[in-house]
């Protein structure tokens, strides 16, 4: 228990450490920046309820008003801003990515997180980002995925770069991966 507890602030403290990485606002209010990275890092290692966890315990800092987010942000603001989708979808693209790498057995974990991150990370993130853009900017769903495409390259590099990651510390360190 305490080995998870230290994991999982662990991991919401990378995810917010990715958010220093300098990141650029696109012309939809929607920065890239490596946190996304960081969610999927945290299914990948932790699995799909720590790494939930992990994402809900930095979604509690930023909404005490810790400035964590990507270009200094927090708040209750950022919850209901043209992010929101995206901070709302972590917590399940965590889940997802980490369900994934769990249950996909008989393949490298490399693949399996890697593959994990490209469904949870990016399918499903984009889901609830394109809804919040919907939402609070009011797009259409054509639009809203229309304004999503510039940041699919990247995401794309991210899992790919989670699922190396979480590989190598399998490889490394096994009892450090707890997908495995």
């Amino acid at each position: 228990m305490e080995r998870s507890l230290t994991m999982v602030a662990l991991f919401a403290a990378l995810i917010a450490v990715l958010g220093l990485f300098p990141s650029f606002m696109l012309f939809t209010g929607v920065p890239i920046s490596a946190q996304s990275l960081g969610v999927m890092l945290c299914g990948a290692v932790l699995g799909a309820r720590r790494g939930a966890l992990a994402v809900l315990l930095f979604l509690v800092l930023v909404a005490l008003g810790l400035p964590l987010l990507a270009g200094g942000r927090g708040g209750l603001g950022v919850f209901v801003g043209p992010t929101s989708g995206f901070l709302y979808g972590w917590v399940v693209a965590a889940f997802v990515t980490g369900w994934i790498a769990q249950n996909w057995r008989g393949v490298d974990l490399a693949i399996a997180a890697g593959s994990g991150a490209l469904i949870g990370g990016v399918v499903v993130l984009y889901a609830f980002g394109a809804a919040g853009m919907m939402l609070v900017i009011g797009l259409s769903l054509t639009e809203a995925l229309a304004a999503l495409g510039a940041f699919i390259p990247g995401d794309i590099i991210k899992a790919v770069v989670a699922g190396v990651i979480a590989g190598a510390i399998h490889r490394a360190r096994p009892g450090m991966v707890m997908t495995r």
